[in-house]
């Protein structure tokens, strides 16, 4: 995490936001106390849409057919 005063993050903001922007940190301190943080954006997860995935499955006609793997079971 890069520590920078406030008069440097103003001066070099666009080089502090391109190291954040391939992941890095800033911490911005102003009388040596932290004020704020600059950090890089996360992405949104996708929230799955209904029926989305219509047409994808399909159930074979014998699926509820006993299966015969089972038959010394059933007797």
């Amino acid at each position: 995490m890069t520590r920078v005063t406030l008069d440097m993050a103003q001066r070099d903001l666009a080089t502090l936001i391109e190291d954040v922007a391939k992941g890095g940190h800033v911490l911005i301190l102003k009388d040596e106390k932290p004020v704020a943080q600059i950090i890089p954006v996360t992405k949104e997860k996708a929230i799955p849409k209904f029926g989305s995935a219509r047409g994808m499955i399909s159930i074979r006609e014998d699926f509820d057919q006993p299966l015969s793997d089972f038959d010394e079971y059933s007797r």
